[in-house]
């Protein structure tokens, strides 16, 4: 079983109650931005990851080049989920063949990477991608995946520490998200694991609704090291074009998270429960 973060290390004792509120997806639209800025500058988000291959990636890397206070990781990508908003590699198609469909474009579903991929020619292209980031000012505090697609299979594991090492950056792993993309053999006892991940579903979405599961969540949090994954973005016109006939982390969805992780009660929630603040560029010192 892989260990988890050594806390203690940081100053931090086994009984506190650790939080980190990451959001994913910078870079994918302008509302995408808009709406992770005004969740970072708020205070209560206090980490993000940039998606580096979508159109609005330069609009974010500009932000995270002027802010550097702010913890900031890259979202390594190699599927494009929506219906009509699509975005391929950074690299020219013809360069990794094994990564997009025929129009040049990413694959919208995991299974296809899996089936598809050559592992060689994932890391050819995240390797570029991580190399735009950093030519772009970004300095990142550390590396994640787009919806866990690096946790797919041991080969793209693989890849995915080969990343983390190349560059000195701690990469975020989780037995339970390993676990929901069918994969859970492939981790090793030298793994830095996060344990307590969360994140929203869309059946309590239409049932009690977002802001009553992550009530409960924060008020039921346990102790150690906590990350939410959450997706903020305005239920705008172009936010409600990219998720055409996509509700699972829709626009709704992604406003949802904006208004619950910038409403002034759930900070006092947290500080009422004595909740911790966590970044990636702390965890960082810890493991590398």
């Amino acid at each position: 079983m892989a260990n988890q973060y050594d806390l203690e290390r940081l100053g931090y004792s086994k009984d506190d109650t650790l939080l980190m509120i990451h959001a994913d997806d910078a870079g994918l639209s302008c509302s995408e931005n808009a709406a992770t800025i005004e969740a970072l500058k708020k205070g209560i988000v206090n980490s993000y990851s940039i998606m580096v291959p979508c159109p609005w990636f330069l609009d974010m890397a500009n932000f995270a080049k002027n802010h550097p206070q702010y913890d900031c990781g890259i979202h390594l990508t190699l599927t494009c989920e929506w219906k009509q908003y699509k975005f391929g590699p950074v690299l020219p198609y013809s360069e990794v063949p094994s990564l997009v469909d025929k129009q040049g474009f990413f694959y919208a579903k995991r299974e296809q990477v899996k089936k598809l991929a050559k592992p060689e020619e994932v890391k050819k292209e995240l390797k570029a991608q991580i190399d735009r980031a950093l030519a772009a000012g970004i300095t990142p505090t550390h590396l994640d995946s787009h919806m866990y697609t690096l946790g797919l299979t041991k080969e793209l594991l693989d890849v995915y520490r080969e990343l983390g090492k190349e560059y000195k950056l701690p990469i975020f792993l989780s037995e339970e998200l390993l676990e929901g993309v069918g994969n859970l053999a492939s981790l090793l006892d030298s793994d830095s694991v996060v344990h307590n991940v969360h994140i929203g579903n869309f059946g309590a979405m239409e049932s009690i609704g977002l802001h009553e599961l992550y009530t409960q969540l924060l008020k039921n949090l346990k102790a150690g090291l906590n990350v939410i994954l959450i997706h903020p973005a305005f239920d705008n016109m172009e936010m409600k074009q990219v998720c055409v006939d996509h509700p699972n982390f829709g626009s709704q969805w992604r406003q949802m998270d904006f208004d619950f992780f910038t409403d002034p009660n759930t900070a006092a929630l947290l500080k009422e429960r004595n909740i911790k603040p966590i970044t990636w560029r702390e965890i960082q010192k810890i493991t590398l």
